[in-house]
């Protein structure tokens, strides 16, 4: 090119990057990773700065504190039941994960491992499925968790202040998604392992939980931690499914929302309450993070 094709600033600057374009990529690399993780941190480091700020200058905070007040943490933790908010949902997670991957895993053999008809329009229709929001089904699930129906003239369970009440959506909302992780993962499986299997005289649920199921550790892993997240975080069932006290069975989100009186607000122990709650997800994820990775990328691939 000439000259005359680079004159002005867009064009030097275009001239500038061919000329130097490892140094232009370089630059924008950690222009975006320094974007990246300041988006993605700073409201942590902002619930950090709310929580540290006395109650009597809250209005008056700036992006870093003048006064800290740590002792905020040891409140919420001993004055308010905070732990049994934090047990609650930790137990309820935790349960749904068991159910949902056991389920999951029977069904993704099936639609990943075993031919039948009209598995695809039924696979595409359970990912229809999991894209409706939870309150869509809210008014049949609070009918029949409360006991409101009646199934051949027998009255359904009262499941209200339950942990049972809260699993049970939370299951039916996060299997549809298992199912697609775990199918995606178990149809990679080479049929030649799991005929092994049968040829020594396990049957196909054995061949399942003691081959497919330890070959594809990466994807129920992934599966397990994206079920715990969803349900860990999850409020609107629980706000309908329980009277919000921690005996019964009301988990974390509620205990939050707790410091939000009618006359007062105390941002601050909403802050550090959330803090410290977020402190299992952070543990499950650190320790799981090699799983969910090879998780995440594996899932794509085709042996």
């Amino acid at each position: 090119m000439s000259e005359q094709e680079y004159s002005g600033l867009t064009g030097r600057i275009v001239q500038y990057t061919i000329q130097n374009s490892a140094d232009v990529y370089r630059l924008g690399f950690w222009v975006g990773l320094v974007s990246f993780i300041m988006i993605t941190l700073f409201p942590f480091y902002w619930l950090l700065v709310l929580a540290v700020t006395p109650d009597n200058q809250l209005y008056q905070m700036g992006v870093v504190p003048e006064n800290f007040n740590i002792g905020v943490f040891a409140t919420v933790v001993q004055e308010y039941p905070l732990h049994h908010y934090i047990f609650n949902s930790i137990l309820i997670a935790t349960i749904t994960v068991i159910v949902c991957i056991t389920l999951g895993s029977l069904a993704g053999y099936a639609f990943g491992r075993v031919d039948f008809p009209g598995k695809g329009p039924l696979l595409v229709l359970l990912l229809i499925i999991s894209y409706f929001p939870g309150i869509a089904f809210l008014i049949p699930l609070f009918e029949l968790l409360t006991g409101s129906l009646s199934i051949l003239g027998t009255p359904t369970p009262d499941l209200y202040n339950t942990p049972w009440g809260m699993v049970f959506p939370f299951t039916m909302l996060s299997l549809p998604i298992t199912i697609f992780i775990l199918t995606t993962f178990y149809s990679q499986i080479p049929d030649g392992l799991e005929d092994a299997a049968r040829v020594e005289g396990t049957t196909r649920l054995g061949a399942l939980f003691r081959v497919i199921m330890p070959l594809s550790a990466p994807g129920v892993v992934t599966a397990a931690i994206i079920v715990f997240i969803g349900v860990y975080r999850e409020f609107f069932f629980s706000f309908i499914m329980t009277d919000g006290s921690p005996e019964n069975w009301a988990v974390l989100v509620y205990g939050i929302l707790n410091f939000q009186q009618q006359h007062t607000q105390m941002y601050n122990m909403m802050a550090a309450a959330s803090l410290i709650g977020i402190i299992p997800i952070a543990v499950l994820v650190i320790i799981a993070q090699e799983h969910i990775v090879r998780g995440l990328t594996a899932g794509g691939l085709k042996e």
